[in-house]
């Protein structure tokens, strides 16, 4: 298939929802580890025509939504300081901070600036030698590439004026998190293809022999998913585990050696907080102690600063899939995309931006969050 359009072909998805209803005997529960997967699955109403029984678990695949809420909070203290561009991508300008956001910040006259690649972060500071340029890194291994080029770019120039605010994530550790938790219920996972495209799946094999549990890499696209959620499917029902490769046309085993290299070279792996989620373990990167110039949150002396989660957001059981985000009683009414209290009603990946879209109705009506 060569074309988009392919990829979205309606005959063909009849053909392999067919297939998937043909091969299921049990309820089976397969989890998706990408926030742009779970939109896929939620606007095309795939979750929704699975046999019955079986279901797609909303894993904690949106790197904005797993930012923790201090990393925010500290962006805009940072932000707030005289003399200070703040920059990062559009979609982490609204995301609620314990009292406001970044978009709220600028409009009451903080520099905040939304950019496409942190290299034109480096450019700014380039062009503002009398500026502080802040950029605030997230995400997971997809994003760390061209956040390692950006600092190491700088490194080169000798800017002084440039630093990174870091909040970067690993999908396998969490992946290992949510299969050790009691409350597991994922008996099999759908790998992000763009994770996999940049560090391969080497680091899944270990997950897959010590868990028994079948991986699939996939792609985005809705016929992606579908044969997906397939394969995983007949792993389960042949009773085997093991690495399945679905997005063929863009990842490979080792992944993408130049990428991984530049990461390796500009980070280092720490211990990270997710939101809603908790403290993991090597779950994180850091910037290596020779690049600890560019750290904006030892410059400003920002680290101290923890905040509390909005107590009516039940975003760490969404995260985790362990809630809908029609089991809140805030969605849709108290929290909107227009007005939202927690950050997966935000994001482009957030499953609670994902339903709301499509349009599904809240379960709960009244009484409060738990």
């Amino acid at each position: 298939m060569k074309y988009l359009d392919e990829y979205r072909d309606p005959e063909l998805a009849r053909r392999l929802l067919d297939e998937l209803h043909r091969t299921a005997t049990r309820p089976w529960q397969i989890m998706e580890v990408c926030g742009g997967q779970t939109h896929t699955l939620v606007r095309q109403g795939i979750d929704e025509l699975l046999p019955a029984g079986m279901r797609m678990i909303h894993g904690p695949g949106c790197p904005v939504c797993v930012t923790p809420l201090e990393t925010l909070d500290r962006a805009m203290a940072i932000a707030a300081r005289p003399g200070v561009i703040l920059t990062s991508f559009g979609d982490m300008l609204r995301v609620p901070g314990s009292r406001t956001d970044l978009l709220a910040l600028r409009a009451r006259g903080a520099d905040v600036r939304v950019v496409y690649t942190p290299m034109d972060a480096v450019k700014l500071a380039e062009e503002h030698p009398g500026r502080d340029v802040v950029f605030l890194a997230v995400g997971f291994e997809t994003t760390a590439p061209a956040n390692a080029m950006a600092v190491l770019h700088a490194s080169r120039l000798g800017l002084r004026n440039f630093s990174m605010l870091v909040s970067h994530v690993l999908v396998p550790p969490a992946m290992t998190a949510l299969l050790e938790s009691p409350e597991c219920q994922v008996q099999a996972f759908l790998a992000a293809g763009h994770v996999c495209a940049v560090m391969g799946w080497t680091e899944y094999e270990p997950i897959v022999a010590r868990h028994r549990v079948p991986v699939v890499v996939t792609g985005f696209e809705p016929l992606d998913l579908l044969e997906g959620i397939l394969m995983a499917t007949r792993q389960l029902e042949d009773g085997r585990a093991e690495i399945e490769n679905q997005y063929v046309r863009a990842v490979r085993r080792q992944g993408n050696g130049a990428a991984q290299s530049a990461v390796a070279r500009a980070f280092q792996v720490t211990d990270r907080a997710w939101r809603g989620v908790g403290d993991l373990p090597r779950s994180g990167l850091e910037l290596r102690p020779e690049f600890a110039a560019f750290d904006a949150a030892r410059r400003y002396d920002v680290d101290g600063l923890h905040s509390a989660e909005h107590p009516e957001c039940i975003a760490g059981g969404i995260l985790t899939g362990a809630r809908l985000p029609t089991d809140c009683t805030a969605y849709g009414t108290r929290c909107t995309p227009r007005h939202p209290l927690g950050a997966p009603m935000v994001s482009a990946e957030g499953t609670c931006a994902a339903f709301h879209a499509a349009g599904r109705v809240a379960t709960v009506t009244e009484g409060p969050a738990s």
